[in-house]
């Protein structure tokens, strides 16, 4: 659609791991019990991602981006955070198969 505006939600995928990859590195996962700095990480990690939806929505309704753009930029974040979820389902467990020996 001629428009570079959705391009700034780039910035949200490249977010949206850190916080909880620095929490598995900072908390032993021995305890049973919920941890705050896990569950901060978990907090801000969805904040981004509602950020990263609601970006698109924001510049559709300031005209800045059609709809149609918006509504491509929505299913391509469902797309990314469907991977980068699974990508943390697969490989996130501490047994022999994990990406943290890489």
């Amino acid at each position: 659609f001629s428009q570079y505006w959705p391009l700034f939600v780039l910035f949200f995928y490249i977010l949206s791991p850190i916080p909880y990859c620095i929490a598995r590195r900072l908390v032993d996962d021995t305890d049973a019990t919920s941890n705050a700095c896990k569950e901060l990480a978990i907090f801000l990690t969805t904040g981004i991602v509602v950020s990263a939806f609601g970006l698109p929505i924001v510049f559709a309704r300031a005209e800045l981006i059609y709809w149609g753009a918006c509504a491509l930029v929505l299913t391509g974040n469902t797309v990314i955070f469907a991977t980068i979820l699974g990508f943390f389902l697969v490989f996130g467990s501490n047994d022999d198969f994990s990406w943290q020996q890489w």
